[in-house]
């Protein structure tokens, strides 16, 4: 910096400067000072300006954050709710076998298969060997299956079914993170395929058992009729006509079988037409006499209703009387007696007419009494069970009902209501 020196004279004003270089340097040092506080005034609205800017993108970025957050909350929240709704079992399991998650549905299946009340969850450190099994086929790489896990609970043997699928891998060392088990209770499922099996067997069965019945009943009507031939000629000699009786007997009995069989499986619709109930009733005694000398049993018919006439299917009519005197014939010891009643099933209308069967066998324990007319239930060896549920599906369909009332050791006594003008569906 360039110094001026002024001359003043001794008792009078100062000195007018000699050089305005001084003037000149210090209006450039205020024009630098003055760039200088202008640019930092500039930079300082910028930088005020960016702080703001800044300010409003954290102000966005924390609002996009806590959107962000709530969703996920909202997502976390509906992700539980689906998982406490599934109508499986889900078990999510880590590398080492320790559980970190379980749905309601899974603690309940582990809390009954262990039977602990609930603590199966907590305490299961490892799955068990069912889910090991799983587990190891699924990281295997085969194709995806559900494997079968029975147990035992409170209410019973169950069937679980399990199946298995690996999240991921974990820290790039090769192994599974996390993998989720799901459980369905399959019991019902089973149950049912059980039962739809069994009746694939049972239609089978029945096709087999009508077409052998078929093929039988031809041959047995010409055995039937060669019989009765055999009976008359053998009428005046009681040896032969024995030996007849058992001929017969053995014949009409499996011609009933053989008629059960076919009308248990068909069940067709009766063909209603007037009929002479009192005639059908001594046929059907008269066809029944052989089997009862047979065995060393009397019939006795009474019949207080004379030749009445009604609407009805003749010949599955007889098959009912037939079922129903052999299961008496079946119930009674030597010398004892079947009586058959026929009478008004109610004296103040008659629109209704009961048939009886009383027998004095051992009569029905009172346990067996509901399921006489249940298919497939017997009491006697051999026979397949089907001569009460016939009857009962034949006189329904004649819009009639059939009854049972027996004391044990006394007889039972079986009725057969029917309508007077006929009832068939």
């Amino acid at each position: 910096m360039s110094v001026t020196v002024i001359t003043q004279k001794k008792g009078g004003p100062p000195a007018i400067p000699r050089d305005r270089s001084a003037k000149r340097s210090l209006a450039r040092a205020f024009e630098t000072f003055t760039s200088a506080a202008d640019s930092l005034e500039k930079s300082y609205g910028q930088l005020q300006a960016e702080v703001l800017r800044l300010r409003f993108e954290l102000e966005r970025t924390n609002r996009d954050l806590a959107t962000s957050l709530e969703e996920n909350a909202r997502m976390r929240r509906y992700l539980m709710r689906v998982m406490e709704g599934l109508p499986c079992g889900m078990l999510v399991v880590d590398r080492n076998g320790e559980l970190r998650m379980a749905n309601p549905e899974a603690r309940r299946l582990l809390a009954s298969a262990q039977g602990n009340g609930g603590q199966g969850i907590a305490a299961m450190a490892l799955p068990p060997e069912a889910l090991r099994r799983s587990l190891e086929e699924s990281r295997s790489g085969s194709p995806a299956t559900e494997r079968e896990w029975a147990m035992q609970t409170a209410e019973g043997p169950r069937t679980i079914g399990l199946s298995c699928a690996v999240l991921g891998e974990g820290d790039g060392d090769g192994s599974a993170s996390e993998s989720v088990f799901l459980l369905r209770d399959v019991t019902e499922e089973r149950r049912q395929a059980a039962e739809r099996e069994a009746a694939r067997r049972r239609e089978s069965l029945a096709e087999m058992a009508t077409l052998l019945a078929h093929e039988i009943r031809n041959p047995l009507g010409s055995l039937e009729l060669f019989a009765g031939l055999l009976a008359d000629a053998a009428a005046a000699q009681p040896d032969l006509r024995r030996w007849t009786d058992h001929i017969q007997a053995g014949l009409r009995s499996l011609s009933a079988t053989v008629n059960n069989v076919l009308q248990f499986h068909s069940q067709p619709a009766p063909q209603l037409a007037p009929l002479n109930l009192g005639r059908l009733m001594r046929e059907s005694v008269e066809f029944l006499r052989p089997l009862a000398r047979q065995a060393g049993l009397r019939i006795d018919l009474q019949n207080s209703l004379g030749e009445l006439e009604i609407a009805a299917d003749g010949h599955r009519l007889q098959q009912v009387f037939f079922n129903l005197a052999l299961n008496a014939f079946r119930a009674m010891s030597v010398n004892g007696t079947l009586t058959v009643r026929l009478h008004w099933a109610d004296l103040d209308r008659l629109n209704e007419v009961r048939i009886e069967f009383a027998d004095t066998g051992r009569g029905i324990e009172p346990v067996n009494i509901e399921r006489v007319f249940e298919a497939g239930f017997t009491t006697h060896a051999g026979n397949p069970g089907l001569g009460l549920a016939v009857c009962r599906t034949v006189i329904e369909q004649h819009g009639g009902a059939i009854e049972v009332a027996s004391e044990p050791g006394k007889g039972a006594t079986f009725s057969v209501v029917l309508p007077r003008s006929g009832g068939g569906a």
